[in-house]
């Protein structure tokens, strides 16, 4: 299982939201490439970016900090926030990310989920964020009456390179990642998932291992690193087989 620690962007600066609600920001870092290239340092394989001004701006709005952060690090980082079309995927292709997340257009427009796999083989990640269950976008602030499961489905034989879940009630609090989702929505597809939300110690990271075998295959954390509940080192050392 590969564990990926979180960069999330805001004007320039590194925070973290929670439950995605852009009024209660926790500002961690003023540099986000110092923090990228701290967690590379510490052994992360891959980084995963989040431009939060463009989640809800619907377009892209940090990209020059991402580009400093492909600028200096060297393992593959992902970057989700804002992606509406393939001139913006292919922005980012051409800049060296190594994953692009499409979360709100992968419901509401699932054929250029589908196009962008054809175009960018092996690139594209479907960011699937869920509210009790159903399919929540743009930012997180509004609620769809899709459930999660049924668009996972929709990308089965695609080519989608991963979906990574979120349970938005998880997210940022640290009490813990919601396993039965997760394993459920893994179940559900063939497609390798990644958890995210809530993850708040090495206990949860063992936890998630257990179910790395019905195809959990990675997990994305912010807050516990920052606030220090999870070293990264160790979460990384009982990863590996």
């Amino acid at each position: 299982m590969i564990i990926i620690p979180a960069v999330d962007i805001k004007q320039g600066k590194c925070v973290r939201l929670l439950q995605g609600r852009m009024e209660d920001t926790t500002l961690y870092s003023d540099d986000p490439v110092k923090m990228a290239l701290q967690w590379q340092n510490q052994g992360a394989e891959m980084i995963h970016v989040v431009d939060l001004d463009g989640a809800f701006a619907k377009g892209i709005r940090n990209f020059d900090t991402i580009k400093d952060i492909l600028a200096k690090v060297n393992v593959p980082i992902q970057v989700g926030g804002g992606i509406r079309d393939l001139e913006t995927i292919a922005m980012y292709v051409k800049a060296g990310i190594s994953k692009v997340i499409i979360g709100s257009e992968a419901l509401y427009h699932p054929e250029l989920v589908k196009e962008a796999c054809q175009q960018f083989e092996g690139r594209i990640v479907v960011g699937i964020d869920a509210r009790d269950g159903m399919v929540a976008v743009e930012g997180w602030s509004k609620t769809s009456r899709t459930k999660a499961v049924d668009l996972a489905r929709e990308f089965e034989s695609c080519g989608v390179a991963a979906i990574n879940f979120t349970d938005i009630h998880r997210d940022g609090m640290q009490t813990g990642p919601n396993i039965e989702e997760t394993a459920a929505l893994a179940d559900a597809v063939s497609i390798p998932i990644v958890a995210s939300g809530g993850v708040s110690s090495i206990e949860d990271i063992e936890n998630l291992l257990k179910i790395e075998n019905r195809g959990v295959t990675g997990v994305i954390t912010g807050k516990a690193l920052y606030e220090g509940s999870l070293d990264l080192k160790e979460a990384l050392r009982i990863s590996k087989p």
